[in-house]
């Protein structure tokens, strides 16, 4: 068994074009069906999103705009599931 350091707290944007950011979408999505864990790259970080993360839709308003978040979650230690296959 390895020490694991405590992940380093992050709240990081990465903004897309429309093409990049279904591109992403699809394979996300074809991951996720499929029960296999989803890899991609967030500002520079590889993110490993496993097949058990809890999914949900997010939708804020205020008096200047709206946002709707595609989210999902999942305990620190999940993500190392899966971790040795390279997920597309």
């Amino acid at each position: 068994m390895t020490n694991r350091t405590p992940p380093i707290q992050r709240d990081v944007e990465s903004v897309r074009s429309v093409s990049q950011f279904v591109a992403a979408l699809r394979k996300l999505a074809d991951s996720l069906e499929q029960g296999k864990p989803h890899a991609l790259q967030v500002s520079g970080e590889r993110i490993l999103v496993p097949a058990s993360a809890s999914l949900s839709i997010e939708h804020e308003r205020s008096e200047t705009e709206e946002e709707l978040e595609f989210q999902m979650k999942w305990p620190v230690a999940a993500s190392d599931i899966g971790s040795s296959e390279e997920a597309a």
